[in-house]
This record gives C-alpha cells, sequence and structure tokens, in this order.
C-alpha cells in the first residue's frame, strides 16, 4: 500500500478482524474507527469488506503499466465513459449512505484505473481514493493512510515540476505582475520609484523573480527602484526559505532595492498590516489564489473591506474556475471531475505517459487536491472550511460589491499570455478564441477586463485587476 509497508498493512488486517470479531459488543455505539454510515436502517459490519477493497488498491498502486484486468477491460473504445460512469455512479450511491452498493463500483474502478495509464485511468484513482476516504471516519487508520500527506519536500518537487512544464502557474504569475508592473508605470511621476506588493499567499515565491526582472529593465545605477515584498506565507520555515531564495535571486540586480517581509498566515496578523505609504509609494495587493482558501464567506468579505479601506494602487485577483457548492457534495464532485479531468489531459501535452516528473506532480500535488476537495467536510462540524471555487462572475460581483472597478487588460498582458503557450505547448497548438479544439487557450471577457486560461472548452483559472472606485 502506498505509504505503508506490508507489515503495518497486516496489523491493520489483524484490527479488522477483532473489529469484525466484536461488531455485535459494540453495536450500540455510532462511530468506532471503522464505522461506515449504513447502507439500511440496520447497522452492518463492513470492516472486512473495506479491508478487501484496500488491498485491491494496494495492487493496482504496485502495478506500474497497466491497469488489473476485470469487468471493464473488454470495452476498451468505450472505456473513459465507462470509468466517468463508475465515478459517478459511486458518488451517488455514497452521498445515498448505500454503502455496500458503492463499494461495488469502487471495486470495478480499482480493476480498470491505473496510475500510469492513460490521463482518464489516471484522475478516476484519485478521485477513487477521496471517495474511499469519503467512507471512512477521519480516527480509521485507513484514512490517514489513503489520505497522506506528502512531506514538504514532495510538495516543493512537484509544485516545482508543474511550475516548469505547464503553463498553469506562469500564467496566473506573469499576467498579475504585468498588472502589477503596469500600475508602477502609471504612478512613476508621485511615486518615489517606489513599490510595495503585499502578497497575501506568498508559497514559495516563484511569482516574483519575472517581475524583480521587469523593474530591472526600468531601472539604471543612478535612478534605483526600491521594491517591497510583504508575504503572507503557511510556515515559518518555508517564509525563510522564500526570502533566501528571492533575496539571493535579487543581489544580481545593482538597480534594484530589495526588501522582504514574510508573515505567518493568519486572520489576525493579515488585519494587522497596515502598509505605510513609503514615498507616495505604489501599493499592490496580490490575490493570486487566496480568496478561495478563506474558510468562510465572512472572511472573504472582511478581506475585501479591508483592503478598500487601504486604498491600494491595484488589487490583482487570479483563481481557479468553477462551482463547487460547498454543502452539496455530488455537484461539487462532478464540478471538480469536469475539472481535474481538464487538467490531466493537460499534462499529456506537457510531458510524456511514462514520466516521472508526471508522476509526481498527479500524487504528490494533484492527488492531494482531489482527495482534499472531496474530503474537505467530511464529520466536520464547520462545513464552511472550505475551498471557496467559483466563477468569475461571481468574483466579479464580489469585487464590485466591495467597492472595486474592473481595470482592462493592456495589449501587452494579452500578447504576453498568448507567447507564454505558444513556448509551453508541446504537441497541440494553442488557441486563441478562434473555436477550435485546440490544447491551451486564451479567453478574453468581459469587455477585456478579465483574462483566462483555458484546456480545450474548459476555463481553468482567471485573472483580472481591481482598483478602488
Amino acid at each position: 500500500m502506498e505509504g505503508m509497508d506490508h507489515e503495518e498493512f497486516l496489523s491493520l488486517g489483524l484490527a479488522v478482524t477483532d473489529y469484525k470479531s466484536g461488531c455485535e459488543r459494540k453495536r450500540k455505539r455510532k462511530r468506532m474507527e471503522l464505522a461506515f454510515p449504513s447502507d439500511s436502517s440496520d447497522e452492518i459490519c463492513e470492516g472486512s469488506k473495506i479491508f478487501s477493497l484496500l488491498q485491491l488498491r494496494e495492487q493496482m498502486m504496485k502495478i506500474g503499466h497497466k491497469a488489473i484486468k476485470g469487468p471493464l477491460s473488454h470495452h476498451e473504445d468505450g472505456k473513459e465513459l465507462h470509468l466517468i460512469h463508475l465515478l459517478l455512479i459511486s458518488a451517488t450511491l455514497i452521498n445515498e449512505n448505500k454503502v455496500a452498493s458503492a463499494m461495488e463500483n469502487l471495486t470495478q474502478l480499482y480493476h480498470n484505473v491505473c496510475l500510469t495509464g492513460d490521463s482518464i485511468q489516471r484522475v478516476a484513482t484519485y478521485f477513487a481514493d477521496g471517495l474511499v476516504a469519503r467512507l471512512l471516519t477521519r480516527k480509521s487508520p485507513f484514512y490517514n493512510m489513503i489520505m497522506k500527506i506528502p512531506t514538504p519536500d514532495e510538495e516543493f518537487l512537484a509544485f516545482t515540476e508543474l511550475y516548469k512544464v505547464s503553463p498553469f502557474y506562469q500564467f496566473a504569475h506573469f499576467t498579475a505582475n504585468q498588472a502589477i508592473l503596469e500600475a508602477f508605470e502609471r504612478e512613476e511621476d508621485s511615486n518615489n520609484r517606489a513599490l510595495h506588493v503585499i502578497d497575501f499567499d506568498v508559497s514559495y515565491g516563484f511569482q516574483w523573480p519575472s517581475l524583480l526582472q521587469s523593474l530591472s529593465e526600468k531601472a539604471t545605477s543612478n535612478n534605483q527602484i526600491w521594491i517591497k515584498i510583504t508575504g503572507f506565507g503557511r510556515s515559518l520555515e518555508e517564509l525563510q526559505e522564500t526570502e533566501s531564495r528571492l533575496v539571493s535571486f535579487a543581489k544580481s540586480f545593482r538597480n534594484l532595492v530589495f526588501e522582504f517581509h514574510g508573515l505567518v498566515r493568519s486572520p489576525s496578523t493579515i488585519k494587522l498590516v497596515k502598509p505605510k505609504k513609503k514615498k507616495n509609494e505604489t501599493l499592490a495587493f496580490n490575490l493570486v489564489f487566496h480568496l478561495n482558501s478563506l474558510n468562510s464567506f465572512s472572511e472573504i468579505t472582511e478581506t475585501l473591506t479591508y483592503l478598500n479601506t487601504i486604498r491600494p494602487s491595484i488589487v490583482v485577483l487570479v483563481e481557479q474556475e468553477g462551482t463547487r457548492n460547498t454543502h452539496n457534495f455530488l455537484s461539487r464532485f462532478v464540478e471538480s471531475l469536469h475539472y481535474f479531468a481538464a487538467i490531466f489531459d493537460s499534462l499529456d501535452d506537457c510531458l510524456p505517459i511514462d514520466s516521472a516528473e508526471r508522476l509526481r506532480i498527479e500524487k504528490n500535488h494533484l492527488g492531494k487536491e482531489i482527495k482534499s476537495v472531496l474530503n474537505h467536510d467530511h464529520r466536520l462540524e464547520n462545513e464552511n472550511n472550505c475551498p471557496r471555487f467559483e466563477k468569475m462572475e461571481t468574483w466579479k460581483w464580489r469585487m464590485e460589491s466591495h467597492g472595486f472597478s474592473g481595470i482592462k487588460q493592456s495589449s501587452v498582458s494579452i500578447m504576453q499570455a498568448k507567447l507564454l503557450l505558444k513556448m509551453r505547448s508541446h504537441c497541440c497548438p494553442p488557441a486563441y478564441n478562434d473555436g477550435e479544439n485546440g490544447g491551451f487557450r486564451v479567453f478574453e471577457r468581459d469587455e477585456g477586463r478579465i483574462i483566462s486560461l483555458g484546456w480545450q472548452e474548459r476555463i481553468l483559472i482567471t485573472a483580472s485587476s481591481w482598483c478602488c472606485v
């Protein structure tokens, strides 16, 4: 089993046996470490069934080149439809607490998915894992095994590899940086060549080297540009590594004065940040994949209200595109399946199917996100604690209702996005609103105020820029 050696797996098997033999004694307990929602009004012991299912999962994880022979092996032409059908049926059964039937469908899924198969087999593997985890309580050792979080090093490597080969994150960062650079240029007569960026999710800092390079091209040794980045991060260690990385990069530009100030992200620290206008600096707020991470709609409202009181020069917003309803599991499942199927499919244009890098990206980055999205509300009292994936129309309404007005994307920003796709396209030619079913596509929307990255017809992420009314 992935993340668990054979001896550990056998010990869990013994635990299941003990659980089964003692099930009658413990029937009155409403929740146990290996308990499930009941298939009917009569409670049943499903420990042995889930153990068999997880043994099949372990077998699938160990097979590198092909799926296990199963009921669908003779339906190659309709394989994709069969897998999607099984996923949807399994999700529906789980939503209806029909556990036994759900496990039969999940068994078929594990017979026909493969971590190194085609894109639909790969994405179906992680959705199947997410569904199995949803059957279990959080106390179950099986739950922890399936939902095992990658190490920080594994996460960093997977993110780095995806960043290099796919335009997904680069589109977000380059588009945001271009908007910030143009805001700085608009105020160049009054900002004393000073720029302060407040990044609400600085992560590994990969967004900022390109902005530093662009600013350096505008500066001279006798006319330096001062730039400060205040970045919120998940941990002090990650912030220190990000600071070291950015400071080292900035040293190569002698015409820049660079400062970095890292803060561990929390609602209290964000509210305490009241930037001082140093020499009438251009102040930019960077909301790249941040608003969807807030725990509730009230936090989104508080954040946007706070931003408006500061009166920044520009607010840059980039979010994943989607409507993953918090309280409706099935609608969230279907929307997520469409979204991630497009991303997994797009990796065909980025990496060979047998690439070790691709496997790491899918396992430690995309797969982790899939399982998290499917299980964010799993046995939680506060179901507001989840990503807020919305359509851009919803984000637009939120921004406008909090006193912001959209800024039209420049021709330079559009051309930059198209050039990025041309450089990053390996197999499928990029397309630009021309109706072709090509690979990656650039979409201009809302009369030029919004720019989106899509794979074929599916919009993946959307970028926009805002100023205070």
